[in-house]
């Protein structure tokens, strides 16, 4: 007869398996870079409330323009070197274990893509000039290696992103470069579907917000959850949950913001246990640093 010491030996393995699979933790992704009163991206880091930064935006590209960054009040573009002083920034960041990645597009800027001969001019020159390529000589954050692209692509088309994918992706043999797409809620997003079905994103962070259809509302979680099966249903490696930092960090009123108790009571205990939950992306570091919202949820994420 087995005796209940060894029972207990047998199932304590069992258990701790039980334990890490119940308590996956998660990670915070932020967006930095749209308003000037929101600190530096090195203040932003020392939170120590994220393990994500997207750099926000590179709001110009394709169409035959040149490439060009929109960061609000942080810098000037136009002006050579303006943003070369986040290099550092980024460095302390990434010091910190925090990947770094640039993103592309936002709710307002002239971007898309009409060809493939684009999509790979466009990885091109993201890879020499904010990643781990050296052909350019006038990189616009300066020497730092950012982590990877992020796609927050919410105008235009959606043609081509794939094959911008997959081109970054071909990068991967000389560094990695990691991916990461912000869709709407509504599943499939109507820009970014044929991108992220191609399997090679690591991070998506769905923007379970402005959306009334798949939006925490009034107490209802069942459309956000419907929704977040959806999404884990997809080609994405992690999918993460997506919130406005607080009520002004939406369109308009009511567009989805989810109080942190109720966040840390009902929303993640309803979607954590899936195998491809990877946290919560906060939109953005201005109104995060009004609400301390990743401050509320970190040890519950």
């Amino acid at each position: 007869m087995v005796s209940f010491k060894q029972v207990s030996i047998l199932l304590f393995p069992l258990f701790l398996i039980s334990l890490f699979k119940s308590s996956h933790a998660g990670g915070i992704a932020v967006y930095w870079g749209q308003d000037g009163g929101e600190g530096s991206l090195a203040d932003t880091c020392n939170t120590n409330n994220y393990q994500f930064v997207n750099i926000a935006f590179l709001s110009i590209f394709g169409n035959s323009q040149n490439p060009q960054l929109n960061l609000a009040g942080h810098c000037n573009p136009a002006i050579i070197n303006s943003c070369t002083k986040f290099s550092s920034e980024i460095k302390t960041c990434q010091s910190k274990g925090i990947k770094v990645l640039l993103s592309l597009g936002g709710v307002a800027g002239s971007y898309s893509l009409s060809s493939t001969a684009e999509a790979t001019d466009l990885a091109n020159y993201l890879w020499n000039n904010f990643l781990g390529g050296t052909a350019s000589s006038s990189r616009p954050l300066g020497d730092a290696v950012l982590d990877g692209i992020d796609f927050d692509i919410e105008a235009g088309g959606g043609e081509h992103y794939d094959e911008l994918a997959k081109a970054l992706n071909g990068f991967n043999s000389q560094k990695k470069v990691y991916l990461s797409a912000a869709p709407q809620c509504p599943y499939p997003d109507a820009h970014l579907d044929s991108a992220i079905k191609t399997g090679l994103f690591d991070y998506v962070w769905v923007q379970f917000y402005n959306n009334p259809q798949c939006q925490y509302s009034n107490g209802n979680t069942a459309n956000l959850v419907n929704a977040w099966n959806q999404w884990t249903s997809s080609q994405a490696n992690q999918v993460f949950l997506g919130v406005p930092a607080n009520e002004k960090a939406t369109t308009t009123p009511n567009s989805g913001f989810i109080p942190s108790d109720v966040l840390k009571s009902k929303v993640l205990p309803a979607i954590r246990s899936s195998d491809k939950y990877g946290g919560v992306m906060i939109w953005n570091r201005f109104f995060d640093g009004q609400s301390e919202y990743s401050n509320a949820i970190k040890v519950s994420v």
